[in-house]
């Protein structure tokens, strides 16, 4: 297929890479500009790949406040520099990053980040739901596969839609960020408080030791 030089040029804009090493990304992947993107990132020809090893311990600790008090989001983003910590575009980056939190309750950053045991009962859930619903045996490990699959890509923040443009993931603006500022850049840990989260749940576990207490009474 014919490749424009105008797929060529954006490619370019967004990875960094060179014109040569763009226009055989598109080739290969027959023209689909995500894909070309991901090929450059693993053949390591973008500025991002080629930035993700260094160390970067400077950036920002971010307070987001919403809905008059009812959520809170703590935020840590790390650049290689202070200098780039006082970017606007980074600081734009870090205060949408936390708003994104907010609205979409990730449970981790990346899937590498999640307890094996919070995705094991998961897992243990969908396969009994399948079960429930008369799915094949054979059928069943595929099935879950793919469903924990997509659960991952809702609930990991670098894999979800990014609230304020679903067409991008977290994880190309994140990309695009390292690309256009030219240094490591890492979302490092976030923590999201609601109010009144967990009360009820703590209420009926007292209910159930008070009405336990009276039993052995």
């Amino acid at each position: 297929m014919t490749i424009s030089a105008t797929s060529v040029k954006d490619l370019r804009e967004r990875t960094g890479a060179g014109m040569m090493d763009c226009k055989k990304a598109l080739e290969e992947n027959d023209g689909d500009f995500e894909k070309a993107v991901d090929w450059l990132r693993q053949k390591g020809l973008s500025k991002a790949a080629k930035k993700a090893g260094r160390v970067a311990s400077e950036g920002m600790v971010h307070a987001y406040i919403h809905g008059e008090g009812r959520i809170g989001v703590l935020l840590e983003v790390n650049s290689e520099t202070d200098f780039v910590a006082r970017n606007d575009k980074f600081i734009a980056f870090v205060r949408d990053l936390a708003l994104h939190v907010a609205a979409m309750s990730p449970l981790a950053v990346s899937a590498t980040d999640l307890d094996p045991a919070t995705i094991e009962r998961e897992k243990a859930v969908l396969v009994a739901k399948a079960k429930e619903e008369g799915k094949k045996a054979d059928f069943i490990e595929k099935i879950v596969d793919g469903q924990i699959k997509k659960w991952l890509q809702e609930t990991c923040l670098l894999d979800q839609k990014f609230v304020k443009n679903p067409d991008v993931t977290v994880q190309q603006l994140l990309t695009d960020l390292i690309a256009h500022i030219g240094e490591n850049i890492v979302i490092r840990r976030f923590t999201r408080y609601e109010l009144g989260e967990g009360i009820q749940k703590k209420q009926e576990n007292f209910a159930d030791e008070v009405a336990a207490a009276s039993k052995v009474k």
